[in-house]
């Protein structure tokens, strides 16, 4: 067998030697050992219904108790309420100076109010910040009947960007969070919008740091007191009704990091506070955030065959975030892998293999390897010739 492959040899070497095989450039895995073991204690105890502590850019669940449980949101409802307001501004269907003619409806409202009266107009500006800080129903409702003409068509509007965002556990009937039968979320949800939010409207997102607002010579304090007591903590929005209990959707920024923790069903004011703060401390305490990647950063090369290029760069289509145990960062394993004899044409954001992320043999993040270019077909004599490379390189590795 060996004299038969030398034989081989001498008859292609001269062909061999007018082109030459491009290799990919392989990954190099960090491969490190572990030096003792790592201990994170389990999350603190929260007297909550239900909870949930995130990392903002990874998604990494920290700590949770029933996220995916149906609950009643209060008046956390208003932060999808500002979401879909903050959206029609952007698109130019509002504006912060329009004036809201009040409705009886609106004025009428019970609960929390930014004492708005029937009749007059108020402009879309201190409206927005009657319903973020004062948590004024009567703004919501003035709000909602202004973008769609009323409450009930606006909660359609609610529903409609609650399942584009992926909030599957969500459904509105009103944007003030008063207790109803169809009214629910769920942690998850709350934390998807609030990520949401922040991601994509992230000056409109400062409004909710706000600690007061005076209308009519009234002044009302944000009901948020981690502004005050923590000045890490730059939003969001608080909730209380008899059913749903006190609850806390709160955002937090420490070095880089930011924490999203949502708090439902605790049983008093300052028991939502404290609980957050006990989930906050836990989260920046014990854990810390690396971004390996930017989205369409080349990661690496890939052979490609019968194209206009041989080599093709591949990269992820969004930032990698990691969060891990403090102190874990030199024990990461990163690999990747991309499909073997890829062949033009190779269309820019086609997957071609993936980078997988491990700590100490455990998955903690995975994402596609896309090509970052289009490669087109190559002319006729380049496909031959890449045809031969390919029915030489398998036959040496059968004969191997």
């Amino acid at each position: 067998m060996s004299s038969l492959k030398h034989t081989f040899s001498l008859l292609i070497i001269l062909l061999l030697g007018l082109f030459q095989t491009t290799q990919a450039a392989q990954p190099t895995p960090n491969v490190a050992s572990i030096d003792k073991p790592y201990v994170i204690p389990s999350p603190p105890s929260v007297a909550a219904k239900s909870y949930l502590l995130i990392d903002f850019n990874s998604g990494h669940v920290l700590a949770e108790k029933n996220p995916n449980a149906r609950v009643e949101p209060a008046s956390l409802t208003k932060i999808m309420t500002g979401y879909v307001v903050i959206n029609e501004l952007k698109n130019g269907n509002i504006n912060m100076d329009d004036m809201v003619t009040i409705s009886h409806k609106a004025w009428k409202m019970p609960g929390s109010k930014m004492f708005i009266e029937v009749g007059k107009k108020v402009s879309v500006r201190d409206l927005i910040k009657g319903m973020v800080i004062q948590s004024g129903n009567d703004a919501s409702v003035a709000l909602a009947e202004m973008v769609a003409g009323s409450e009930e068509v606006f909660a359609q509007l609610m529903n409609k960007y609650a399942q584009s965002i992926g909030m599957t556990n969500t459904h509105y009937v009103n944007a003030t969070g008063l207790p109803h039968k169809d009214h629910y979320t769920s942690a998850h949800d709350l934390a998807l919008l609030t990520k949401t939010l922040i991601t994509e409207f992230p000056e409109e997102y400062k409004w909710y740091s706000e600690k007061k607002f005076t209308f009519n010579g009234i002044t009302q304090y944000n009901r948020n007191k981690l502004l005050w007591q923590d000045p890490t903590v730059d939003g969001l929005k608080t909730g209380h009704t008899e059913s749903a209990g006190y609850c806390l959707v709160a955002s937090a920024l420490r070095d880089k990091t930011r924490l999203i923790s949502i708090v439902l069903g605790a049983t008093s004011a300052d028991k939502r506070i404290q609980e957050t703060q006990k989930l906050l401390n836990y989260g920046f305490r014990f854990f810390e955030t690396h971004k390996l990647y930017s989205a369409g950063q080349r990661l690496n090369d890939a052979v490609v065959w019968e194209g206009t290029r041989d080599l093709i760069g591949v990269g992820t289509t969004q930032d990698l975030y990691i969060t891990i145990p403090r102190g874990q960062y030199k024990n990461l394993t990163i690999e990747s892998s991309i499909q073997p004899d890829l062949k033009a044409p190779i269309k820019k954001g086609q997957t071609l293999g993936s980078i997988h992320i491990t700590l100490n043999n455990k998955t903690i993040a995975e994402q596609p390897l896309v090509a970052l270019s289009d490669v087109k077909e190559g002319s006729f004599f380049k496909k031959l010739i890449d045809q031969l490379k390919l029915f030489f390189n398998s036959l040496f590795s059968f004969l191997d």
